[in-house]
């Protein structure tokens, strides 16, 4: 088995972080949102896109997870204001809050994590959240947030598995075919994979 690891992207990952965005949607999200919005995440303006997040600094992280010589899925994170609303999961006897006196830093939003289909189940997704999780405590983050398709039964069971869970937030997209809906997941930083 190859060597898996998760790294900081630089500028050569851009074309492999569009690769992976445009297939995993069409492999997951061909249901759910139109051909069109998916052809968009492999054009010039996703490109340029990522090519600005991946140089962007300043409490914005984007990893890719590598095994061997491939790259096998990314994650984007960065520090979040506190989201009006948000409840969090915390390890037992934690004491939680989402008052102001935390700042707005703390809490740290998880914009994109994907690792194609045919990586899945080898660890991968834990890794990218984890090193994320790390970035974000790093910046002053407690917290964490993830807006996930309300459909994605998977990526509910994995954020479930770090200890995050649907707050009751949603929000809904006109993809100019129907609805797309997303819940909020938000949890601790101080993740507890399994």
């Amino acid at each position: 088995m190859a060597l898996a690891a998760v790294r900081a992207a630089a500028a050569p990952d851009v074309a492999e972080i569009v690769r992976i965005q445009a297939g995993t949607w069409a492999a997951a999200y061909a249901q759910l949102v139109p051909p069109a919005a998916i052809e968009q995440l492999a054009g010039p303006a996703a490109r340029e896109a990522w090519t600005a997040a991946v140089g962007a600094g300043d409490g914005h992280h984007v990893l890719v997870a590598t095994e061997g010589e491939w790259t096998v899925g990314f994650c984007a994170a960065a520090v979040a204001t506190a989201p009006e609303g948000a409840v969090v999961s915390a390890p037992e006897g934690a004491v939680v809050s989402d008052e102001p006196e935390l700042g707005p830093g703390a809490w740290g939003e998880i914009g994109v994590l994907l690792v194609e289909p045919r990586w899945g189940r080898r660890g991968h997704g834990g890794r990218l959240l984890g090193a994320a999780a790390t970035a974000l405590r790093e910046a002053g983050s407690l917290y964490g947030l993830a807006w996930i398709p309300e459909a994605d039964e998977a990526s509910r069971r994995f954020y479930a598995r770090a200890g995050w869970e649907p707050d009751g937030a949603t929000r809904a997209f006109d993809t100019g075919e129907g609805v797309l809906r997303e819940v909020r997941l938000t949890g601790s930083l101080d993740l507890k994979l399994v």
